[in-house]
């Protein structure tokens, strides 16, 4: 027997315009900031807003100790991965939970195109391309909570990091400082292109 299509009254549609309108309807955006574990397992990186963009900076090394050799600039050869940026001034793209930017391969020394994107609350996906069109990828996990936006900016005397005394003086496994980097936006490298 075939029924006939129910009418809905104006008031359930009206209901359903307004739930919908207000974002019940909508799934929460995810948040890129945190402590995140590259694909391979070597190292995480500590993702947060800094002046309006994204940066990442290596966080975590599975090998303490690991300097940029790969860098083609001779000056930076040298220096500590250890809080070094990998994620470069990530821009949020309109009307999409995906930032765009630069990622540095400290494997071979170069900058890519790169986006970020939340993949639910625990992955990050992250895609570089060399001339538009050479792309790849890998997915990171997260393995620390969102983290506040930076007070980097806030007036002098104000503390800059939450706990960060406290936290540098613990050790982590292989003589690592538990929270070596802090807030990554008073990095040199991030705080010089952020404010």
């Amino acid at each position: 027997m075939l029924q006939r299509p129910r009418k809905l009254s104006p008031i359930t549609l009206l209901a359903a315009v307004i739930f919908l309108a207000s974002g019940a309807g909508h799934a929460v955006a995810a948040d890129p900031t945190g402590d995140w574990r590259v694909a391979d397992g070597v190292a995480n990186i500590r993702v947060a807003q800094c002046g309006g963009s994204m940066w990442g900076v290596v966080s975590w090394e599975q090998e303490t100790g690991g300097r940029d050799v790969n860098n083609p600039d001779v000056s930076k050869k040298d220096r500590a991965t250890l809080g070094m940026p990998i994620l470069i001034d990530m821009k949020k793209k309109p009307g999409v939970d995906q930032w765009e930017g630069q990622v540095y391969n400290a494997k071979d020394g170069k900058l890519y195109s790169s986006t970020i994107t939340p993949a639910g609350t625990d992955q990050l996906e992250i895609r570089g391309c060399v001339l538009g069109f050479l792309c790849g990828g890998e997915t990171w996990t997260r393995v620390g909570p969102p983290i506040p936006a930076s007070t980097a900016g806030t007036p002098k005397g104000a503390p800059k990091t939450v706990g960060a005394a406290k936290a540098a003086a613990k050790t982590a496994g292989r003589g690592q400082p538990a929270d070596a980097i802090g807030d990554i936006c008073l990095l040199g490298d991030i705080a010089r292109f952020a404010h």
